[in-house]
């Protein structure tokens, strides 16, 4: 039976963080995925999928973007390509294609269970990350058996799905992204809208993402928020990553030729009922866009040389009218994408730390339960904790959390 100090679940960007952090501390720890480095962004993502982030905002410890076009952004397979040269730069000690089927308690210490083996060690961090699995919503099952249904974690280009038109569900930014590659290469395409966060990809002279980083949102914490639940269920951001920097919002869509629609609220058989909120989503939105201009319009007054460029209002959106109700296959409706987020998944996972949502309770990523700890958690204490970026602070804080548990382990 294996033994070590710590086991970190997960070879993606925050398991490879937490793991240079434990290598910097010296605290012995494997690094166990069911496949290979950044397995998931491998098999899970879009042909044409990029990050939302710049490369510049790709920071892990120890480790950052050296190439020629930092304001770029990389393709799924080549931030693949990154984690396997950050796992190389300290010799991370990966077993890659090593698949956990149990997690448990056994005494003071943790068992986890792989194919043929168990390992035994005082602490586990679980870098599975938030996005294990694709949220479907209940209402999925009404739908007639020959419509095709998807996840984006299913969706790979619009030849991977039957002819015809296609419904995405949700238009946070990869309903808003699939839609607009659906649209562009004819397709007729139905986006139901719900609630969302619009940003414009460059405001300023400036990608959004470098303002965000200067005025600190991306830093700040779950403590300084007045709701933290509210803030851990806040939508992705609306955002695309194009060679041409080109925002994409809904107006964008719009003029694609995307019919939007409101919330979608039922489905029988081919028979879908939408909410008439379209208006109040979109303005709800702006709202929130408003404020955050102003705070950046703020900074860069007090900051002098900073904006490259006069403020620009992104364009007010026109707002169609919605239908109440619609038949998919008289529209032409083919398939149904679910970009309606995601879930973290622990099937493997048998210590008491999940709430009834299945949500690990922790606080900055620390459980109840001594010794099990979480990363890449949705808000696990800043904004950006679900970004490459964030990773690096939350590492760092459970490796020292890790190293003063160890330190009592050995008596010192």
């Amino acid at each position: 039976m294996p033994s070590t100090d710590a086991v970190v679940i997960g070879a993606g960007h925050a398991g490879l963080a937490m793991s240079r952090c434990l290598v910097d501390r010296d605290v012995r720890h494997v690094v166990l995925d069911r496949g290979c480095v950044g397995e998931r962004w491998r098999t899970a993502r879009w042909d044409s999928f990029r990050l939302l982030t710049p490369n510049w905002l790709s920071r892990l410890p120890g480790w950052q973007y050296t190439g020629p076009d930092p304001d770029g952004f990389m393709s799924a397979g080549e931030f693949a390509g990154y984690l396997c040269d950050y796992a190389r730069s300290f010799d991370a000690p990966v077993r890659p294609h090593t698949l956990v089927t149990r997690v448990e308690r056994a005494g003071s210490c943790f068992a986890v269970h792989i194919d043929g083996a168990v390992w035994t060690a005082r602490s586990v961090v679980l870098a599975t990350g938030y996005h294990s699995r694709a949220k479907v919503p209940q209402l999925a099952t009404g739908l007639a058996p020959d419509v095709a249904q998807l996840t984006p974690a299913g969706y790979r280009s619009p030849s991977s799905l039957p002819d015809g038109g296609v419904m995405v569900v949700g238009c946070s930014a990869s309903g808003v992204q699939i839609a607009y590659e659906l649209a562009r290469v004819g397709r007729q395409v139905v986006l139901a809208a719900g609630g969302h966060t619009r940003l414009p990809r460059r405001y300023r002279g400036r990608d959004i993402l470098w303002w965000l980083d200067r005025i600190g949102s991306l830093d700040r914490t779950i403590d300084q928020l007045p709701d933290p639940a509210r803030a851990r269920t806040e939508p992705s951001l609306q955002l695309a990553s194009t060679a041409d920097r080109r925002g994409l919002d809904l107006d964008v869509l719009r003029r694609a030729g995307v019919r939007l629609v409101g919330r979608l609220r039922a489905l029988d058989g081919t028979t879908a009922e939408f909410a008439d909120d379209l208006r109040d989503t979109v303005g709800a939105a702006r709202q929130r866009l408003d404020r955050l201009l102003a705070e950046i319009d703020a900074y860069a007054a007090a900051v002098p040389g900073t904006a490259l460029a006069p403020p620009d209002p992104p364009p007010a959106i026109t707002v169609p009218a919605s239908p109440s109700t619609m038949d998919l296959r008289r529209a032409g409706v083919s398939a149904v994408v679910w970009a309606t987020g995601y879930r973290p998944w622990y099937p493997w996972l048998k210590v008491p730390v999940l709430d009834a949502d299945g949500r690990i309770r922790h606080r900055r990523g620390v459980t109840e339960v001594p010794g099990l700890y979480a990363i890449g958690l949705r808000f696990q204490y800043r904004r950006n904790s679900t970004f490459v970026d964030g990773a690096r602070h939350d590492a760092a804080y459970l490796a020292d959390e890790i190293t003063a548990s160890r330190a009592v382990w050995v008596g010192v």
